[in-house]
């Protein structure tokens, strides 16, 4: 069984939720605290062993290629300066991994976007990392997820269970059978309307997948909100092949609409020095509001 070393990270989206913030600058830069969220993705992929990653990219996302790549003027002033603290942080983001860049010509949807790195893929089993999820754990996500292609040596979804009413903004996975945390999947639903299946269990933005996806990409099928939905093509290999979907461990921030952005800048503020400033403010705040 091939090894999982190569990831991709969807990251040509057009940020729409974010406007007008997002008209210049990538919504993948915007930053929880001192680090964009991005960097929260390309980390968690790293710590996970993964070594090539290739991020997909569309217009007006420059940054984040300068993000990730050295900035000699910058370190050179940080190193005369005796910035030693600042120095590593800047240098850390180059270093973490081997990142490649492909661009999304247009916007076709996730499935579209996964299809684009074929040739960076190749015959390889393959991580997928969506830039609108923070997971926090002991043990990476992806990791987990790892680890449980390496038992069945098939597809793994990552999963979280969400309320009923929130089940039409996800994919979502009617199971076979449990294992604890691990399901064998039955059927998979891109955005279902509400009242159409039971399940609560949502695709939550990991995944594991065989190189046989690009054979059902490759045609280009319309799904839900007239894209290319790499869901729909997961269900094609599950059709022949089991795939399975993991209930990760770890604690998931949903950083890819206003209010869990806020959310989660809010709770990883409180998680930082600034803590012992933080927590009168925000009574303050509370009080203010109430």
């Amino acid at each position: 069984m091939k090894k999982v070393k190569k990831a991709v990270i969807p990251a040509a989206g057009i940020g729409s939720r974010f406007l007008p913030a997002t008209k210049a600058m990538p919504k993948e830069m915007l930053p929880i605290l001192d680090k964009p969220t991005i960097q929260y993705i390309v980390e968690e992929a790293a710590a996970a062993g993964i070594e090539d990653i290739i991020i997909i990219t569309g217009k007006h996302k420059r940054a984040i290629e300068d993000h990730f790549d050295s900035q000699l003027e910058l370190e050179l002033n940080l190193k005369e300066k005796h910035k030693t603290d600042l120095l590593e942080k800047v240098q850390h983001s180059t270093n973490l991994a081997n990142i490649f860049y492909v661009r999304q010509k247009s916007p076709q949807g996730l499935g579209h976007a996964i299809w684009t790195a074929k040739q960076f893929i190749g015959d390889e089993p393959f991580a997928v990392l969506l830039g609108d999820d923070i997971v926090d754990a002991e043990k990476p996500a992806i990791k987990q997820l790892v680890e449980v292609y390496e038992q069945t040596g098939t597809s793994v979804i990552g999963a979280k269970t969400v309320e009923a009413h929130e089940t039409e903004r996800y994919g979502i996975i009617e199971s076979k059978s449990q294992n604890g945390r691990l399901y064998e999947i039955n059927n998979l639903i891109e955005k279902p309307k509400a009242g159409s299946t039971e399940s609560t269990l949502a695709i939550m933005g990991r995944y594991v997948l065989t190189p046989d996806i690009f054979t059902y990409l490759e045609e280009q099928n319309i799904g839900a909100g007239g894209e290319i939905q790499l869901t729909d093509a997961i269900q094609r290999v599950n059709e022949k092949t089991a795939v399975y979907a993991y209930n990760f461990e770890g604690d998931r921030y949903d950083v890819g609409d206003k209010f869990g952005f806020v959310k989660t800048t809010v709770e990883y503020a409180m998680r930082s020095e600034m803590k012992d400033e933080l927590v009168p403010f925000l009574e303050q705040l509370i009080e203010k509001y109430r």
